[in-house]
């Protein structure tokens, strides 16, 4: 018999086995040579039973054992077949003398096989399985024996439903991923596959030098359709036109739909313009045929908006907003026509050159700001915390889009001075809160740029900043998205490791938008996970987005990560996200991004001895 060290040994390795990704089928392998060690019998096997009394997983210490273990549940009968189905250890000391197995018994005793112990696996009240245990002599086993075996099977169960629970976790991480990069209605890729595909294409296009292209087409009068014939005719009208656009895209291009009555066709490996040119007028002429609905015939015709990826097209929001341009265009000529926009013209080029040049000077002409966007609990509305937001105001093109900017200071190298300067701002504005009633506890954060976090030197000069400023490191929130983990996922581990190890708190942006998945959450060191507007915004509208928003909180609540819901505008998505669980919520509805000065206000605000509040957010019923 096993010596209590010998146990506890055994124990202790099974219970660290339950903390790591170890195969259920690794597992039970291990299981069945292990306690052959520990305990006097000649072999081991454990059989997880589904419904019917179908194997689901078979493990063994030998070949003989195993063939007793596929035994039992091919004839339904068996020590590890009755266990199963009473849930009771069953004991056969000697096969000669029991009668209870008729068809197993003497097939076991042919084979050398004279007593069997079985003991079930179970998750309370639910079978999984059975563990067995031959010997090759007859005997009865000790009372020491019995409990061991049990102890063990226990615990392997314990290791089992938490497998199970991972694995269902995983499965809905992978679910809700798909679900997110596809339009509910039409199931084509939406904005995000759509630019994430994008940004490979141009990549690709650098590399071999063949061109890429976007194709963005609008319906002509569309909303003419709902109004006359209602929503769920043009709904239907949609998916009618993207299974018609389906049939004029080539292989390997991407057909998406980003919103409403907009659809858009990456083509790549494009010999001349002169195919793209084909392409438009092919959707052209087959968008013109008459659609027939289930209640109505519609007729239906678009403009195409073309934009060539050249030299100047490497951020793919601008080259999708340049088709968008170009399908204006096409509109103001009257629409049922495809217009053409070349980003390989030099004054394209030279847009971005300027643009590049007049960031480089933003910050010392004092163009750069900083606006602050309060982050509420969930439930009662007190601001736990506010996001700093980066704000450009050209002097001749107004306000340049955060989407533009980020990318032109990455790509001029401005970005390491720009996001040095963002931290240190954000972090001096939120040392003059300190002392204010409530506000002590209240977090920052600052969104990093791949490029950015990747950069030589970023947690030293986070370390820095902190100290200059006395700003405390866990008030301090860095927002990073998905791209670090495609970028260099070992690198980026390193440095949120070392971010981490400053104390520093970490958030996860857009969370379900790109290549997030649970291996993500769990590799990484992040505290936050941050669902992406895009979910919320449907929420109270499409049962898609409430699966996946219910999903990406049960999934981060299991592994204790706290879940921030983005772009909360109305009541109905405020009280959405308060049933699904969300730990706390930003958007419109509760304030628009605000000055240093209007936020200082705010702040003040708060009564004495108390978080501040929005004056008008909305407290939970």
């Amino acid at each position: 018999m096993p010596s209590e060290q010998q146990l506890s040994d055994v124990l202790s390795e099974f219970a660290r086995t339950m903390l790591t990704d170890f195969p259920i089928q690794g597992i039970l392998d291990h299981l069945v040579q292990r306690i052959v060690d520990i305990l006097p019998i000649d072999a081991a096997g454990v059989t997880l039973i589904a419904p019917g009394l179908e194997p689901r997983y078979l493990a063994a210490s030998n070949d003989a054992a195993l063939r007793f273990e596929k035994l039992q549940t091919e004839l339904s009968e068996g020590p590890c077949v009755a266990a199963y189905q009473s849930g009771e250890a069953v004991a056969v000391p000697d096969l000669r003398v029991d009668d209870r197995f008729p068809k197993f018994g003497p097939r076991a005793l042919e084979a050398g096989l004279v007593a069997v112990f079985t003991f079930p696996l179970h998750d309370g009240d639910t079978q999984l399985g059975a563990l067995d245990v031959y010997r090759d002599t007859p005997g009865p086993f000790s009372k020491t024996a019995m409990t061991t075996a049990q102890t063990l099977a226990d615990v392997v169960s314990a290791y089992l439903i938490n497998a199970q629970a991972r694995a269902d976790l995983e499965d809905s991480s992978d679910r809700a991923r798909e679900s997110s990069l596809h339009d509910a209605l039409t199931g084509l890729p939406n904005r995000t596959l759509l630019l994430e595909r994008l940004d490979h294409a141009l990549l690709r296009g650098s590399r071999s030098g063949h061109m890429a292209a976007v194709l963005f087409a609008d319906l002509d009068e569309f909303k003419q359709v709902n109004d006359t014939y209602g929503h769920r005719v043009g709904d239907e009208l949609l998916v009618a036109v993207a299974q018609r656009l389906a049939t004029q895209v080539r292989p390997g291009d991407t057909l998406a739909r980003l919103a409403g009555d907009e659809f858009v066709i990456l083509c790549e490996d494009l010999a001349t313009g002169t195919e793209v040119e084909m392409i438009a007028s092919r959707i052209g002429a087959c968008l013109a045929e008459p659609f027939v609905l289930s209640s109505t015939k519609v007729h239906m015709t678009a403009s195409i908006g073309i934009a060539f990826a050249g030299k100047a097209a490497a951020i793919p929001e601008e080259l999708l907003h340049n088709a968008d341009l170009a399908m204006y265009q096409a509109k103001r000529r009257g629409g049922a026509r495809h217009q053409t926009i070349d980003l390989g013209e030099q004054h394209i080029l030279e847009h971005r050159v300027n643009l590049q040049r007049d960031l480089h000077h933003a910050r010392s002409a004092g163009q750069l700001a900083l606006e602050y966007q309060p982050i509420v609990a969930a439930r009662d509305g007190r601001i736990v915390g506010v996001e700093a937001l980066l704000r450009w105001a050209h002097p001749s093109r107004g306000m340049v889009s955060p989407t533009l900017l980020v990318p032109l200071a990455e790509q001029s190298g401005d970005i390491t001075d720009i996001g040095r300067w963002v931290l240190e701002q954000a972090c001096t504005d939120r040392r003059r809160w300190s002392g204010r009633d409530g506000a002590d506890e209240l977090a920052i954060s600052v969104n990093v740029s791949t490029f950015q976090l990747m950069s030589p030197n970023f947690g030293a000069t986070v370390e820095e900043v902190l100290k200059a400023t006395g700003t405390q490191p866990d008030l301090l929130t860095l927002e990073v998205t998905e791209g670090v983990f495609l970028r260099d996922g070992q690198r980026a581990l390193l440095v949120l490791n070392d971010l981490k190890a400053l104390g520093v708190t970490l958030a996860l942006d857009d969370f379900g938008t790109g290549c997030s998945s649970l291996a993500h959450l769990k590799q990484f060191p992040v505290d936050i996970v941050k669902i992406d507007q895009g979910f919320v915004a449907d929420l109270g509208l499409d049962d898609a987005s409430r699966a996946i928003v219910a999903a990406i909180v049960g999934l981060s609540h299991a592994l204790d990560l706290t879940v921030v819901a983005g772009g909360v505008e109305t009541d109905r998505q405020r009280i959405e996200v308060i049933e699904l669980g969300c730990d706390a919520s930003q958007g419109f509805f509760f304030s628009r991004p605000l000055s240093a000065g209007k936020l200082d206000d705010l702040m003040l605000y708060g009564g004495a001895g108390h978080s501040p509040r929005l004056p008008l957010a909305a407290v939970a019923r």
